[in-house]
């Protein structure tokens, strides 16, 4: 496989060492004419997918299976596994172990023609078509996707994290840390504190694992001896970064009043310390409305979002808070041959909140985000424009344990065609079903949606990676 621009020479070009500086400005030349709309004079290009998460993995099959003969793909991601990060909440209570949720990527890619460069990315250096990785070597592309995921910033607030005095779901080595405190909290009941801090993106896993801590404690008989209290900077319970879809803020208010969960919303986490939450409530112009100092015995707080620093305080690629900025074919303006996809990219807030809000990024919005790239490389690839639009709806099983609510926004961002929610055992069964079959297409290097034929039409979704072609002008 060919890992670097400065090994591959058009056709035609003699093998010569002395000529590399003057092939590489060629080449890069090339790539400018390209993205003008003029014709391609590569044989072979290569396509880097920075990160191995949902997306990341999904994007690198999907590619993989558009590529012409002779182009390669290659895979950045630190380590060789991929985690079904969904499932992190049911580790945490010792519902799943790491090994039930864990697949070793190294022979799937091999099998399916993929390069692993388990190293991680130390920069990225778009200029220069590069990405510069921790053990300072270099992978050169033609096309990059980054697909990193956030980095999480705990920092930003003060004893928070596992680290400091909370515990997290975001990562399953975080969830696996927690299953000890929670162990604890079963032998030593106290209150919980649960929820996410200002800045956070993804709330449904927030509210997931509040309830799952309350179905696990109500099976070990000990719910009677712990208060639970949710905490979230959201307007509302159930706005979800998406100002509500269908009826969920009935949903979920209704819900935590049956299990007994009280809820502090416009709440703004000022620092943690040793089993105390300091929280300060606002008013909806920003200003302080009360301060909360809540004791706890075992808490868990999503953290605030920002890009990782591989390709953070890059101009034209990222906004001030690191995400990636694309355009509607998920390919950003001042890189034309970068593109990006899932919590990474940089998507405004639905509405005007208080505190930060972030708009989440479920898996089943980032499987139209795949389809729509893969599509618009590979018009690329062909001398043509990419026309190629992602859906973005969002759909969201979140898992009670026991039941669970489940929410369709088509599209995310209102307004609306589809705006739906539901509560039922089924949702939890139906999260269960979604784990094994997504675990099991990432083990046989398979991009197809399970969900297309059988629970998403049940969810009234006619296809999830449904993207839409721009017509021909």
């Amino acid at each position: 496989m060919l890992d670097a621009i400065r090994t591959r020479r058009p056709e035609g070009e003699a093998e010569s060492r002395n000529s590399e500086p003057e092939f590489m400005e060629r080449a890069a030349d090339s790539w400018a004419k390209n993205a003008s709309g003029m014709v391609w004079r590569k044989s072979m290009s290569h396509i880097v997918v920075l990160g191995a998460g949902l997306g990341g993995t999904i994007m690198a099959y999907e590619m993989r299976e558009k590529l012409r003969p002779g182009d390669s793909i290659s895979v950045v991601n630190l380590g060789t596994s991929y985690t079904f990060v969904p499932s992190n909440p049911w580790v945490a209570v010792g519902w799943r172990d790491r090994e039930d949720i864990t697949v070793d990527l190294a022979k799937v890619f091999a099998r399916r023609g993929i390069a692993l460069r388990p190293e991680g990315a130390r920069k990225v250096h778009p200029k220069e078509n590069r990405v510069e990785l921790n053990d300072g070597s270099f992978v050169d592309y033609d096309y990059l996707i980054i697909a990193t995921g956030p980095e999480l910033a705990f920092d930003e607030v003060p004893g928070l994290g596992p680290d400091g005095y909370t515990q997290s779901v975001c990562h399953v080595d975080h969830a696996l840390a927690a299953k000890p405190k929670f162990d604890q909290l079963l032998t030593k009941p106290g209150p919980i504190v649960v929820g996410a801090v200002q800045g956070a993106f993804c709330y449904g896993p927030a509210y997931e694992f509040a309830f799952i801590l309350d179905t696990a404690l109500r099976r070990a008989k000990m719910r009677d001896q712990v208060p639970m209290t949710f905490v979230t900077p959201e307007p509302y319970v159930g706005h979800l970064g998406l100002d509500g879809v269908g009826d969920t803020k009935s949903l979920l208010e209704s819900a935590m009043r049956e299990r007994h969960i009280k809820w502090i919303t416009n709440a703004k986490v000022a620092s943690v310390d040793e089993g105390v939450m300091h929280v300060e409530v606002v008013n909806d112009d920003g200003s302080l409305k009360a301060k909360h100092d809540l004791p706890f015995a075992f808490s868990m707080m999503l953290p605030a979002f920002r890009g990782v620093s591989a390709v953070a305080g890059i101009e034209g690629l990222v906004n001030p808070r690191g995400f990636v900025t694309i355009d509607k074919h998920q390919r950003n303006v001042a890189y034309p041959n970068v593109f990006s996809i899932g919590v990474c990219v940089a998507i405004p807030p639905v509405g005007k909140t208080p505190l930060p809000v972030g708009v989440p990024k479920t898996g089943f919005m980032i499987e139209s985000m795949v389809t729509a790239t893969a599509e618009n490389i590979t018009s690329l690839l062909r001398g043509e424009e990419p026309k190629a639009v992602a859906t973005w709806n969002a759909v969201c099983l979140a898992d009670f344990g026991d039941e669970g609510i489940a929410f369709v926004a088509q599209p995310q961002i209102p307004p609306r065609n589809v705006n739906w929610s539901s509560q039922g055992k089924w949702v939890h069964a139906a999260k269960v079903g979604f784990e094994k079959y997504f675990l099991h297409k990432v083990k046989q290097g398979k991009s197809e949606t399970f969900y297309e034929g059988l629970a998403l039409d049940m969810l009234g979704i006619k296809k999830l990676k449904a993207i839409h072609i721009e017509p021909a002008e």
